[in-house]
């Protein structure tokens, strides 16, 4: 068996930890299944790509590759406007049709059902502006280097795997030193409780969207520079993504990425083991079997 794999699986693992984390961070805080979440990836990718083009035309200078890497300045300064363009966009989606109805106080499935329409009408106003022919932030080739091991990765996948890990570090000094993650905190135990102490559940809920939507921004666009941008790019990523939150624990984000690390690698060796063709069905069985026997998670704590 080729170890190549174990590289293969931690860089895919990286990108659907990072999604997990805002899946699992919107299901502790708000209770239930955004499963429009994805579609986050697939805009955030996107409104990078137009920035990024944006800047291109006003300065090829900012085109210019960066050292070993594929991308010049001109992608960066989009990943960062991107960022917070989607997080402007789930606070909308949030504020026409996530608020609307927990205002109402509407039962969970209605929530649910609710993001399933919001994820088809985000990814057909993305098809339709962005047309579905795939897209690249850049076409310019690199050259794999052994890192040891057998193994080889090219300097953006190396590049992918240190953003994903500084995220991660943020995010969780994020929950665990600062007000704002202990009110989450607090929120996600119990957001009745936490409103009659004081805690302001709606600022909650506004970070958290827009916590959730930076992750899945920054997740979209370097799965886009490993391989390509689509518009079912973040459709494709949204079962790996809940199999990794649910695995890892609802409200746990170091659980989330490193479910997000097993999910990836189990995946990769499936391409191996038994065919690419199988790849989807490896994210499902992890499902399955976690709520069958552990329905807790890994890092989750029982209710």
């Amino acid at each position: 068996m080729n170890l190549q794999f174990l590289m293969d699986g931690l860089i895919a693992g990286a990108m659907i930890g990072l999604g997990a984390i805002g899946v699992t961070l919107t299901y502790s805080i708000l209770r239930f299944a955004n499963f429009a979440h994805g579609e986050l990836l697939s805009w955030g990718a996107y409104l990078a790509l137009a920035v990024s083009g944006g800047l291109g035309l006003l300065s090829t200078t900012l085109t210019k590759p960066i050292g070993p890497f594929s991308f010049g300045w001109s992608l960066p300064l989009a990943a960062i406007v991107a960022i917070i363009l989607t997080g402007m966009l789930a606070l909308a989606v949030d504020a026409v049709l996530f608020g609307r109805l927990r205002a109402r106080g509407s039962a969970v499935i209605i929530l649910v059902m609710a993001s399933f329409g919001a994820s088809l009408a985000l990814r057909s106003l993305l098809e339709f502006i962005f047309t579905s022919k795939p897209a690249y932030y850049t076409k310019a080739l690199q050259i794999a280097v052994q890192i040891g091991g057998g193994l080889r990765a090219t300097p953006d996948q190396l590049l992918s795997l240190g953003v994903a890990l500084v995220a991660v570090i943020a995010i969780h000094l994020l929950m665990t030193r600062t007000d704002i993650g202990r009110s989450m905190r607090a929120v996600s135990e119990n957001p009745a409780l936490a409103g009659i102490a004081g805690v302001d559940v709606r600022r909650v809920i506004r970070v958290v969207w827009f916590v959730g939507a930076a992750l899945a921004c920054i997740a979209g666009v370097m799965t886009g520079l490993l391989v390509q941008i689509r518009p079912y790019l973040g459709h494709d990523l949204l079962l790996p993504l809940f199999a990794a939150a649910i695995l890892g624990g609802i409200g746990s984000v170091p659980g989330a990425m490193i479910a997000g690390l097993i999910v990836g690698l189990s995946e990769a060796a499936a391409v191996q083991l038994v065919g690419a063709e199988w790849r989807a069905a490896v994210s499902f069985v992890i499902l399955v079997a976690v709520l069958l026997l552990r329905p807790r998670g890994l890092f989750g704590r029982a209710a």
